[in-house]
């Protein structure tokens, strides 16, 4: 079992080696915008009054537009890691979610596809690594290794996203940030782990997660090995759980910033003429 949690903290390091290009895909978006908007200030300054000189007070200053809306994320990550808990903290999302509601977010979060995917990946990984070993090598071992994470899998998100948050009146959704400052984002995204939304609208202790992935920890010693089944395991998984589901966190927020920066980058200036005078614009690079 100690290799198990090898392999575990290998995922773990895996999720943060991806939070910290999300992280530098981000500073690379602020940094091309902070280099646009000398230009932009130059040719706002460079346009004719709108108002009349002999009456100052009589100018109309255009309100600063608004921030577009988030596009809603993707509900899978890679295509392999489900992901239909995560929606944007917006007023339009934030109506607490029916039993019924919750249910299916947790059947989605458990039989879905993409999670099938994940889980197989998982266990080529923990096969090729030999992560516990006492499961041996073969497509025999390779079978146990991808049962053990479907169960974990399933009795996970039936717990986390169905049953104790229906129990505990607690919204199971991470709610994404999608602005602000890098800094804020990652420790909002990290503490939601042990911080979550009622279903009144108030923050409280994240019950069903934490203890969700204990639950979650203690029936996996009915299919691990008879070696592995011990307090001191069911323990150590769960911090290892908990830890991995900071790290998905901060995946979540930051996959959509990382999906537009990897692939609605390529954008080039473009100078049309009109009566005001050259204006600089980007439009999309033909692909």
């Amino acid at each position: 079992m100690d290799d198990f949690v090898a392999m575990n903290s290998i995922l773990v390091r895996i999720l943060l080696v991806v939070m910290m290009s999300c992280v530098f895909v981000r500073a690379l978006s602020a940094q091309s915008s902070v280099e646009r908007n000398p230009q932009q200030t130059r040719d706002a300054e460079s346009d004719p009054p709108s108002g009349s000189a002999a009456n100052p007070p009589a100018i109309s200053v255009p309100e600063k537009p608004a921030a577009p809306d988030l596009a809603e994320p993707p509900k899978r990550m890679f295509g392999m890691i489900p992901d239909f808990e995560n929606t944007n903290d917006t007023p339009a999302n934030r109506h607490p979610l029916t039993i019924r509601e919750k249910y299916i977010l947790s059947l989605h979060q458990a039989f879905d596809i993409s999670a099938h995917i994940g889980n197989a990946f998982q266990a080529a990984m923990q096969q090729a690594a030999n992560g516990q070993p006492r499961y041996g090598q073969g497509w025999d071992a390779y079978g146990k290794r991808f049962a053990a994470a479907e169960g974990d899998q399933i009795s996970g998100s039936i717990l986390i996203y169905g049953v104790l948050p229906t129990i505990l009146h607690e919204d199971p959704r991470y709610f994404r940030q999608g602005r602000g400052s890098t800094f804020s984002r990652i420790w909002y995204a990290v503490n939601r782990t042990v911080v979550t939304r009622r279903d009144n609208g108030t923050s409280g202790f994240n019950t069903s997660e934490t203890l969700g992935q204990l639950m979650s920890c203690s029936i996996s010693t009915s299919y691990y090995p008879q070696q592995d089944r011990s307090v001191s395991r069911v323990f150590s998984n769960w911090a290892v759980n908990l830890g991995s589901n900071s790290a998905y966190n901060v995946l979540s927020e930051y996959y959509p910033d990382m999906m537009r920066g990897l692939f609605a980058r390529h954008r080039k200036p473009v100078v049309l003429n009109g009566n005001d005078g050259a204006r600089k614009i980007e439009a999309q690079a033909n692909h």
